[in-house]
């Protein structure tokens, strides 16, 4: 008959801390094994079963049973490692990765530190790097560009355009237009592969052009809807006086104000004139070098990540066929984009920047 060690004796208020340990979320696997393994000795299991139901070995099951019954359930957590843990100076490895302007020595001959070329540097391990860099938010491999204003009137435009998100005039219309010019109908040389479990959608690098168009377009601030699209073939001062004419009768018999970037096109002779025929239509330019205070450009950004980046097409009309349907769409669930950052604080934050940098 074989042997069957007897049932594992707990102290008192012991079940419940272990069963606590089964079940918590916080709690690892490794632990809450363990206290399995312990519960089930309590309740007179034989260890080949304890060993069936936890999945663990002989050994394993024994040694759990005899360090519960040497120590309690403190004993169950995990022996003090020999040797002495490495003691990494924390502040000095942040001022060795921030100093120089965070690049590296130019021995090294690298542009910016990685986790592995710091802790080669500094006598760390990638792990140690890698979480004190986490630790402190410091992303060396991250880079964002930005571009001063040469505008003489930056503050005088910021102001002007912000103002007119922030508090637009009663019984007036603010839109903002821009155009996105040679958006290329590209066609792929053979059909996606498509997406499926395991598997990202696979498409062929080589593509087939096929023309280009240019997208204007009019976003209402108030409403957040493109009150007025139309697709061009080129983008001078015609297609543009043509598209104002379509943006102002889209708001018929109402003050609008538009809101545009420095472009050439928009302050041609042409546009003056057209102007200077319709007093109820006034422009506001935005700064030399913002592009992004024009609110317009968020939608373009939607559109070209959701529907032009990654479309095959086989013609301009094509493209221009799913720019319409795209439109349509996001009209029906449009909202407004909410501007919150106010005048002062860009100004503010332009300067900074500025003085930062000289």
């Amino acid at each position: 008959m074989a042997y069957v060690a007897k049932a594992l004796v707990l102290r008192d208020g012991d079940r419940e801390r272990l069963e606590a340990l089964t079940r918590g979320k916080s709690v690892s696997a490794t632990m809450a094994a363990r206290a399995r393994t312990v519960l089930l000795a309590a309740d007179g299991l034989a260890n080949v079963e304890i060993e069936r139901a936890v999945g663990s070995t002989r050994p394993t099951v024994l040694k759990w049973r005899k360090r519960y019954a040497e120590g309690g359930v403190e004993a169950l957590a995990d022996s003090p490692r020999p040797g002495k843990e490495p003691v990494i100076d924390e502040l000095a490895l942040v001022v060795e990765t921030l100093a120089n302007d965070g690049k590296p020595p130019a021995e090294l001959g690298i542009s910016h530190w990685s986790a592995r070329s710091m802790a080669a540097w500094f006598g760390a391990s990638f792990s140690s790097v890698s979480r004190i860099w986490r630790k402190w938010n410091i992303a060396p491999h991250r880079i964002e560009t930005f571009k001063f204003s040469t505008d003489p009137r930056l503050e005088a435009k910021l102001r002007d355009v912000v103002g007119l998100y922030m508090s637009p005039p009663e019984n007036a219309v603010v839109v903002s237009i821009d155009e996105k010019s040679q958006i290329q109908a590209l066609e792929r040389t053979r059909p996606d592969q498509p997406l499926s479990p395991g598997h990202a959608s696979q498409r062929t690098h080589d593509y087939k052009r096929n023309g280009t168009t240019t997208l204007f377009a009019a976003l209402d601030v108030l409403t957040g809807k493109i009150s007025a699209d139309a697709c061009y073939q080129r983008h001078t001062n015609e297609e543009f006086v043509d598209f104002l004419g379509q943006v102002a009768a889209a708001h018929p018999d109402v003050e609008l104000h538009v809101v545009c970037d420095n472009y050439a096109t928009h302050k041609h002779q042409n546009v003056k004139d057209w102007l200077e025929a319709n007093p109820r239509v006034t422009m506001h330019f935005t700064p030399t070098s913002c592009s992004w205070l024009n609110m317009v450009e968020i939608f373009f950004g939607l559109i070209t990540r959701q529907a032009i980046r990654r479309g095959s097409f086989a013609s301009v009309s094509d493209l221009e066929a799913t720019i319409r349907t795209y439109i349509d769409n996001y009209n029906e669930s449009a909202h407004p984009f909410r501007w919150v950052k106010t005048a002062d604080y860009l100004l503010g934050k332009i300067k900074r920047k500025q003085t930062i940098n000289t």
